[in-house]
């Protein structure tokens, strides 16, 4: 991975949270009326000409302006983002949600799957070492641009019942320690998964295991989604330690 100059690791810092705010590509005109770089559009179209080089920034052909790579969004991830913390009200909110289904795992699975859902406002999905897989929040990816493609989200929902697509894509994490990981673009394995992601945790529950996590495009609020999402592994964890 090439060393970043501190102006590139801004620009692209700023390119990437524009994008995740505006699901549009970014331009340096943008850049350099939003985010006061101090330096002229010229300059800033220089960089990203070298972050594209490098493999941080792609250019849509529509488009003058430039999108980040998956590469440059785990960048984001383990370098520049500053994780939300959730709130003591917030943990206890989710926490009294599940706490009835502590001792019953498939129950604890689905309502920990449909309460994910609506915390993030993001398809969630959570498989089993039963070969089970549990979704909710089918409707909330419907509200990003992204699966305004009627032929993406109909793939995207397609799988969700295949305990075997997401079972495998685990596996290729499967030596990664991170408690967080990252499936994103054609790392899903199609070309047009391109634009989507999928973010989850590995779980364990007495005697079970498996994955709890979000589908969605790959311009999320990490700083938000992540943490609640390593939470919810966590939880489901601590709710089942007597098991």
């Amino acid at each position: 991975m090439t060393e970043l100059s501190e102006r590139q690791t801004k620009i692209l810092k700023a390119i990437i949270e524009d994008f995740i705010e505006t699901a549009s590509p970014v331009g340096s005109e943008t850049i350099e009326k939003k985010y006061n770089m101090g330096v002229s559009p010229a300059t800033i179209r220089n960089e990203m000409v070298k972050l594209t080089e490098a493999g941080y920034l792609k250019q849509v052909y529509t488009s003058s302006g430039r999108t980040p790579t998956p590469m440059a969004l785990k960048h984001y991830v383990n370098n520049l983002m500053k994780s939300e913390k959730l709130t003591l009200t917030e943990e206890v909110a989710v926490k009294e949600k599940i706490w009835d289904y502590r001792a019953e795992f498939e129950k604890l699975l689905r309502e920990s799957t449909r309460e994910l859902a609506k915390r993030t406002k993001m398809l969630s999905l959570a498989t089993s070492d039963k070969g089970e897989v549990f979704s909710s929040g089918v409707g909330n990816i419907l509200e990003s641009p992204e699966f305004y493609d009627i032929d993406l989200t109909k793939t995207i929902l397609s799988y969700l019942d295949q305990f075997d697509f997401w079972s495998n894509l685990v596996e290729k994490a499967a030596e990664s320690l991170d408690p967080i990981h990252l499936v994103l673009g054609d790392e899903l394995g199609m070309e047009m998964f391109e634009p989507c992601g999928f973010i989850y945790t590995r779980y364990k529950a007495g005697p079970h295991e498996g994955t709890i996590g979000v589908v969605g495009p790959s311009r999320v609020r990490y700083s938000k989604i992540i943490p609640m999402v390593k939470y919810f592994g966590e939880l489901i964890e601590e709710v089942s330690k007597n098991w």
